[in-house]
């Protein structure tokens, strides 16, 4: 019998948290940006978009729903890609617009330092911009049980989104595997292994082994769907050999501004033609939106658009 042949999704996330409009003139930060952005890197491959909010006068991140609101309707009528947003924090209300197919929720605390990303740059755009970079030296991403089990019972209430669980280090493992025996969290579980910030694990490739060793002794091989991000330099490599390993990839200007060594990218959708082209010559075929909802055992659509996945590699 002739075996299935296995397909990678693409995630993308667009704009991120940690870099800011004067590293490049590419990263967007307004709604129609954010959205321009993300229609083109559904349509260049990725099946799932990673979105967070910009303040749309100086691009500084926000978690305000109204302004979700302004960029999630033209993304869900452009495309069929599934929505991705961080999980809302401390009470906030969920988007009402477009209910989104996915709630990212970090799976534990983590030391989230990303003041390097400072360097080299000399001409600042926004006076936030310096002093938010500076201040992540002293941040902590903080996510106790407490925590994710607020956030689990508050968007049970009448939303339903599945979860990627962000993983920035093994623990964050262990911490998952627990609330699954608490019953508080059922599969299939779609886990976002996350490397390379100062704080978490680094983007070494033995760390791959480790989380991929340690997912299945927790979960069982069959127990869960995996994606592999990597902050920088490191994004290409570490999605490749995620995907090599059985895994699906996330690229984007939310983790990375570049193309290629000294190369800053144009869009997020030219990270995601890269990381499509490469995955494409090592024989892997690259799912669907559809093919994505399959994979991850997701029903219906959290939004009905028309199709923004094109065939060629050119647009």
């Amino acid at each position: 019998m002739k075996p299935v042949r296995r397909k990678v999704i693409i995630s993308c996330a667009v704009t991120g948290r940690v870099h800011t409009p004067s590293m490049s003139d590419s990263l967007p930060f307004t709604p129609d940006q954010i959205t321009r952005q993300a229609v083109e890197a559904a349509r260049a491959g990725a099946s799932i978009l990673h979105l967070h909010a910009r303040n749309p006068s100086d691009g500084s991140p926000t978690d305000d729903p109204a302004v979700f609101d302004l960029v999630l309707p033209g993304i869900a009528a452009e495309t069929d890609a599934l929505i991705e947003i961080p999980a809302p924090r401390d009470g906030a209300r969920f988007p009402r617009a477009v209910t989104p197919d996915f709630c990212s929720i970090d799976m534990g605390s983590v030391n989230y330092c990303f003041s390097r990303a400072a360097r080299g740059v000399s001409d600042w755009k926004f006076a936030w911009e310096k002093p938010y970079l500076e201040a992540s030296e002293d941040g902590v991403l903080r996510n106790s049980f407490r925590d994710i089990k607020s956030a689990l019972a508050r968007f049970g209430d009448g939303h339903d989104p599945r979860y990627a669980f962000a993983c920035h280090d093994l623990g964050h493992l262990h911490n998952l595997a627990q609330l699954v025996d608490e019953g508080l969290i059922k599969g299939p579980l779609f886990l976002q292994c996350s490397l390379g910030i100062a704080g978490g694990l680094n983007a070494d490739p033995e760390n791959l082994f480790l989380i991929r060793s340690t997912a299945d002794r927790l979960f069982g091989r069959g127990a869960y769907e995996f994606s592999v991000q990597a902050a920088g330099r490191h994004q290409i490599p570490l999605a490749t050999m995620g995907a090599i390993m059985g895994g699906h990839v996330r690229v984007g200007l939310g983790d990375s501004l570049f193309l290629g060594k000294g190369l800053l990218a144009a869009s997020s959708a030219a990270q995601v033609l890269k990381i499509r082209r490469i995955l494409e010559e090592l024989s892997f075929e690259i799912a669907s939106p559809e093919e994505a909802r399959e994979i991850l055992q997701i029903e219906g659509g959290g939004q009905t658009g028309r199709a923004g996945r094109e065939i060629g590699l050119n647009g």
